[in-house]
């Protein structure tokens, strides 16, 4: 499948900005079932001072922005050729970042009494199947868990959004990986888009998880739709939680970001 991508961000600040830096991981990974046909970005009200990979080959862009600016704009349009063969199984661990770094908790996975209690249900479901008990913990997830937009921030904690009992997927993606690092395996997170037949227009990428399974390697779980990803889904970024795989950080001195407006369209070519 060959998907087109048009993703733009456009920040406004309160104020004109002395000094700001923004750090994008926006451009999709090119391995595990999909290849960049082509991709391009452009920043209006900044400038690209350094490309580079992160521990977790994500491609990340440091943009500079220009004093004294009161928006920037980033905007990437792309084509992304996914295999029709590709049901989640990403295949062996790669990156600077040790496997055994996946085992350990974040601040936003951190688990408490309710991530916990799911992790022991699951705990026992599936026998030796490790695939069929990482399915049960996605749908227990889901099923605790009742995605409702506005009901958390970027700043939600797995703990959090679990005793709450609404989120999103990235609420979704990090109980997700709370829960299966306290069963054993090493768990991380990440972004992406998501073609929809019904639904081009999106005011936002997608999340997901991904959990290491010693026979297949990293294999995901898109916990929000109950299924694990196929030829419709674009990776983009991994990390050990949304910090480290978020399209955009922004870091500003003198200004707050006033305002975010976000534009996607993910099409089926």
């Amino acid at each position: 499948m060959k998907i087109a991508i048009r993703h733009s961000t456009t920040y406004h600040f309160d104020q004109p900005v002395p000094y700001a830096l923004q750090r994008l991981r926006l451009m999709p990974k090119h391995w595990a079932g999909q290849r960049i046909l082509y991709w391009d970005m452009r920043v209006e009200g900044g400038r690209c001072e350094a490309e580079y990979e992160d521990p977790h080959l994500n491609h990340v862009a440091l943009v500079r922005v220009e004093s004294g600016v009161e928006e920037v704009h980033v905007e990437c349009t792309g084509e992304v050729e996914t295999d029709p063969a590709f049901h989640g199984v990403v295949g062996p661990h790669r990156g600077y970042a040790p496997l055994w770094l996946f085992r350990q908790q974040t601040a936003l996975t951190r688990a408490g009494a309710e991530v916990g209690a799911l992790a022991q249900k699951a705990r026992g479901a599936g026998g030796d199947n490790d695939i069929a008990r990482l399915h049960e913990l996605s749908a227990l997830v889901l099923s605790q868990v009742r995605y409702e937009v506005g009901a958390t921030d970027a700043a939600t904690t797995a703990e959090d959004a679990a005793r709450r009992q609404a989120g999103v997927c990235q609420d979704h993606a990090h109980i997700f990986i709370s829960a299966a690092r306290l069963l054993g395996y090493p768990a991380r997170y990440v972004s992406g888009y998501l073609f929809m037949e019904d639904r081009p227009e999106q005011e936002a990428g997608h999340a997901w998880a991904e959990a290491y399974v010693d026979a297949l390697g990293w294999v995901g779980f898109d916990i929000s739709n109950g299924i694990s990803p196929d030829e419709r889904y674009v990776r983009v970024a991994t990390g050990r939680d949304y910090a480290e795989a978020a399209p955009i950080r922004a870091l500003s001195f003198g200004a707050r970001d006033h305002d975010m407006v976000v534009n996607l369209r993910v099409d089926q070519q």
